[in-house]
């Protein structure tokens, strides 16, 4: 069995246990950990993770990161000074922040999903180098009254998530879900 087909049934498990109605924010948050080499098999059973939530009786949508970054940069009204000088970047990614926010509120209006909806968020790997994906959950996770599923291309080891291996590890509630715990 793959790792990716493991992750999946690990997710199963999991998703198929009742849910509380009275956990924090930060406690409906749900990372599926995979090693980031299987970043593309992952993106094609995205269908069947939304079949598993879908059995296991919750709605299912996806909000995708992939190109937020570079479709807000080049709406910029100085993008060319920023595309010429990559290091005035710093003083323009705060602002970042606040429109992944903007657009996943304007996306949770859209598709109306409430608190037996699992929102799954892709392609995190885009925000490495940008900003941390802790304050990114830290932004999303209160607006998602169902569960938040982070698909997250890293590590998790002794409690402590590592986006692609490459920094320092960071602390965090959220369920861990990896291809080798079910």
């Amino acid at each position: 069995m793959s790792r990716i087909s493991r992750l999946i049934q690990s997710y199963r498990n999991y998703i198929a246990i009742p849910w509380r109605d009275d956990a924090a924010a930060a406690q409906r948050v749900i990372f599926c950990v995979y090693n980031e080499q299987d970043e593309r098999g992952l993106r094609l059973k995205l269908d069947e993770f939304a079949l598993v939530t879908a059995e296991a009786g919750h709605k299912w949508e996806i909000f995708d990161l992939t190109d937020n970054f570079a479709s807000w940069l080049a709406s910029q009204r100085y993008a060319k000074s920023y595309f010429q000088q990559p290091s005035l970047l710093p003083t323009l990614l705060p602002r970042y922040l606040d429109r992944i926010s903007d657009d996943f509120k304007a996306f949770l209006q859209e598709c109306g999903a409430g608190s037996d909806a699992v929102i799954a968020l892709s392609g995190v790997g885009s925000l490495f180098g940008l900003v941390k994906v802790r304050e990114v959950v830290d932004r999303l996770a209160p607006l998602v009254s169902g569960r938040l599923l982070v698909f997250f291309p890293g590590s998790f080891e002794n409690n402590n998530y590592r986006l692609l291996d490459g920094y320092d590890g960071w602390n965090y509630l959220a369920v861990p879900i990896t291809a080798d715990k079910e």
